[in-house]
């Protein structure tokens, strides 16, 4: 048996494999379009993607949004596959990196860190102006059944549209969480609980309203055998992230991705970010030195998270995500999920995405 292909809409992506959009630089163009290229769905993050531009320190805001153009027709340029991006309903410049991304037609737009309860408006006064049909797909990241009913109902009092899909994310995710941190280690919240709640949830809408709505499952799907267990919970598909940054591909520096190779099972921690989020990380020099207080308030020159408790954080994020993803983890840390102790190597996607299928398949002759 073969994967079956992930439909959002009229764009299929051959395997149902999101590659989950991983921010400051981790998920860029590289990343991206290997997935694309290998059948999966290959994802930008937007997240202070212009962190490497020039002017990023003095003009913040035009910095991310000519990367994120720039990151999306470099993708284009490498692969016809399918594309992705991922836009953290928490930045400052939300909508205009929803803009941009619909200017340039990406394929799939993933939002979560909040709930994207206007982006249809983005979508459908582009295409209204245009007077063509809409191409880009849109695609909340929610944490439980009730995230999707709201957003469902909401997108279609406001804008008469329904959702392309949604991402389920549970508590095994890395980077930033939808819970509380008692939530996180709650059997209530598990991902194998949510997913067939949010299928059901969504079934009323796509029976009333003939639109069929995928879930993807997200947060600690490691295998091609976890792949099948949530397909086989009425999953369309799933997002990985922490596998694809141990991959040749990957946008990261070496550095970071050893780190991933480090770490052991105890390694993995569950830090207070300053946007206000629990967030999963692995824990290092950095992270120890925060929690004892030894890191210095600074100036905050980005402004790119609305919710940023800056005043009261005893580091910058972006500037500390962005060490990390340069290899300076002295001076950062790096996200992850909860399963990046099982990583013992790097490998190409190509190779990633073979030993999932083959995974996939012995586990479905099981069956």
């Amino acid at each position: 048996m073969s994967f079956p292909s992930l439909k959002i809409g009229d764009i299929v992506a051959r395997i149902p494999i999101v590659q989950g959009g991983m921010g400051v630089g981790i998920s860029l163009s590289g990343l991206a379009s290997a997935v694309a290229n290998e059948g999966g769905i290959g994802v930008i993050a937007g997240a202070m993607i212009g962190m490497s531009e020039p002017d990023v320190g003095k003009n913040p805001h035009e910095a991310n949004i000519r990367a994120m153009r720039k990151e999306i027709r470099k993708a284009r340029e490498l692969s016809d596959g399918v594309l992705g991006v991922n836009i953290m309903v928490a930045l400052t410049n939300f909508a205009d990196l929803v803009k941009t991304s619909i200017e340039e037609k990406v394929d799939v737009i993933f939002s979560g860190a909040g709930l994207p309860l206007d982006m249809p408006k983005y979508l459908k006064e582009y295409y209204e102006d245009k007077k063509e049909q809409a191409h880009t797909k849109l695609v909340p990241i929610v944490s439980s059944a009730r995230a999707a009913t709201i957003l469902c109902k909401k997108w279609l009092s406001k804008f008469d549209y329904l959702p392309d899909a949604f991402v389920v994310e549970g508590p095994k995710a890395g980077g930033h969480l939808g819970f509380s941190r008692e939530e996180i280690d709650d059997p209530a919240h598990s991902l194998e609980v949510v997913i067939p709640q949010v299928v059901e949830a969504v079934k009323v809408f796509e029976e009333k309203h003939g639109k069929k709505i995928p879930v993807i499952a997200a947060g600690g799907v490691y295998t091609g055998e976890d792949i099948k267990k949530f397909l086989d919970m009425g999953a369309s598909g799933v997002q990985m992230g922490t596998r694809f940054v141990a991959t040749h591909e990957c946008d990261a520096d070496d550095r970071f991705k050893q780190s991933y190779i480090d770490a052991k099972e105890e390694d993995v921690t569950i830090i207070q970010s300053p946007v206000g989020m629990p967030g999963r990380a692995i824990i290092g020099k950095f992270v120890e030195d925060a929690r004892a207080g030894l890191k210095k308030p600074f100036k905050c020159i980005f402004e790119c998270i609305h919710n940023c408790k800056k005043e009261e954080s005893p580091y910058c994020i972006a500037s500390a995500l962005l060490n990390a993803k340069k290899g300076n983890l002295d001076r950062g840390f790096a996200f992850s999920g909860s399963n990046v102790h099982r990583i013992d190597r790097i490998m190409s996607v190509k190779e990633l995405m073979t030993s999932l299928a083959t995974e996939f398949d012995a586990a479905s002759a099981k069956a």
